[in-house]
């Protein structure tokens, strides 16, 4: 599914450049062309560096906006079309590239962000409020901003968010791996974890994938792809209006989307194992059967392996007994402490996913809620969907009328209505396009697991 910004914007940037080192800054001459904007850039301690625009007509509000995965090139705003849209209302904002040098860049993504806030208050002003936007993994910098901003953030709207965090990450990409390389494959020694270059996801990629491709053509692989399309949670809505409601062709649309999403997946593990040390996820000690019977997949899972003739009972004891990943030890302590969040959030946060979303499950908005709930934190969270296809896929009025709602909770100190119709409404006011809200509720993350599993020990403990 595409949507347009159905509304032009032109916005001409003045050239302004800003160096700081040692924080000692030094200001290039800036000019600004009406309708205008001015930007800014700087380099951080660290060699981060960062951007910044401020609408002529300013609003008060800066916005820290944390980009996704796979750049480390700086951002203030997640494309041209909600940048625009975002100066149009006011808004200034500031992001930074993060310093890396692993895409993963969580170890000092945070930390970044804010001294790009700070770096951009010495140029644009001291704001009345700032409030943070973080897209896919931006979406997961965002919720940690939420959590340890010690008053230098006020609000937060994260949006497509990794919000189960790296580990769960892995672990449910591997889960899915793991059931596609043991019950599809030809040969199921296909390497997952611990890639060392290039050509090793190259092959386990053409692997996986080919497997996918060659069980969409009988009912047993079928059956076999709807459950490891389940575990790997892949969405079951890839085309069409609407998303599909009989088993068979959930299962179909399901298979259309595991190619392209493992093709990512396994080609960003890399960066994550980089950044953490190691391989930080692990199957050992889980139980398959007792996994996928959690999931609401499951209906559709048996059925479809009763017309294949298949045992699932016997697939998922497959699974369970092959099962035979570790984590190393300093990785997963490492990715523990700079790639999850604990749900402790401080300042009001609006969440918005769209339902059918190939790399951020839907499944983690569930997981994510019932984090802050029990953290004590629930007054402080709101949670949005949108009825479309696609990991971050937004319309501008979307972004821009759920971030007008964050600013209205901040500024009055309550929470204005955010159903499905008061979020249309908001988004419709700002006639920047279309919207498409609507009232979800999310089914349960069933991959999340602790280490060691119960009744293993491993000897690094």
């Amino acid at each position: 599914m595409t949507r347009g910004f159905t509304r032009a914007f032109t916005t001409v940037a003045a050239a302004a450049a800003l160096v700081l080192t040692g924080g000692v800054a030094a200001q290039a001459d800036a000019t600004t062309t009406a309708p205008s904007s001015t930007h800014f850039t700087g380099t951080l301690a660290d060699g981060a560096t960062w951007v910044a625009d401020k609408p002529a007509d300013w609003n008060g509000v800066l916005v820290l906006y944390s980009h996704g995965f796979g750049t480390l090139s700086p951002s203030d705003a997640p494309n041209p079309d909600t940048q625009a849209a975002l100066l149009d209302s006011g808004y200034a904002l500031v992001g930074s590239s993060y310093s890396g040098p692993s895409l993963w860049a969580l170890a000092s993504a945070t930390d970044d962000q804010f001294a790009a806030l700070a770096a951009a208050k010495s140029v644009i002003g001291h704001p009345r409020q700032v409030l943070a936007l973080g897209t896919s993994m931006g979406g997961l910098i965002s919720a940690q901003e939420a959590e340890r901003g010690n008053g230098r953030i006020d609000g937060a709207l994260t949006t497509c968010g990794l919000l189960g965090g790296g580990v769960n990450l892995n672990n449910y990409q591997l889960d899915g791996e793991h059931a596609i390389a043991q019950l599809l494959a030809d040969d199921p020694d296909i390497q997952l974890v611990d890639y060392a270059d290039s050509g090793q996801v190259q092959a386990a990629t053409a692997a996986l994938t080919d497997a996918v491709t060659a069980g969409q053509q009988t009912a047993q692989g079928r059956a076999r792809i709807a459950l490891a399309a389940a575990l790997m949670q892949t969405p079951d809505w890839i085309s069409g209006d609407t998303p599909p409601t009989g088993y068979a062709e959930q299962q179909a649309q399901e298979a259309a989307w595991l190619p392209p999403q493992l093709s990512f997946v396994i080609s960003g593990r890399p960066s994550i194992e980089a950044s953490a040390g190691g391989n930080a996820s692990w199957n050992v000690g889980v139980d398959y059967a007792k996994m996928i019977r959690r999931s609401d997949r499951y209906p559709q899972i048996r059925a479809l392996y009763r017309t294949a003739g298949l045992n699932l009972d016997a697939d998922l004891r497959t699974l369970t007994r092959t099962a035979d990943i570790a984590p190393d030890a300093d990785a997963l302590r490492n990715l523990t402490a700079t790639s999850t969040v604990t749900g402790k959030i401080t300042v009001p946060e609006l969440t918005l996913h769209t339902i059918s979303d190939q790399l951020a499950p839907i499944t983690y908005e569930r997981q994510y809620r019932d984090q802050v709930n029990r953290a004590g934190r629930g007054h402080l969270l709101r949670q949005a969907y949108t009825q479309s296809i696609g990991h971050c896929n937004f319309t501008p009025a979307e972004i821009v009328g759920a971030l007008n709602t964050v600013h209205a909770r901040v500024s009055t100190g309550h929470w204005p209505s955010t159903t499905a119709h008061a979020l249309t409404r908001a988004a419709d006011v700002t006639g920047y396009g279309d919207s498409s809200f609507i009232t979800y509720h999310p089914a349960t993350f069933v991959n999340a697991r602790t280490y060691p599993p119960r009744h293993h020990r491993p000897s690094w403990r």
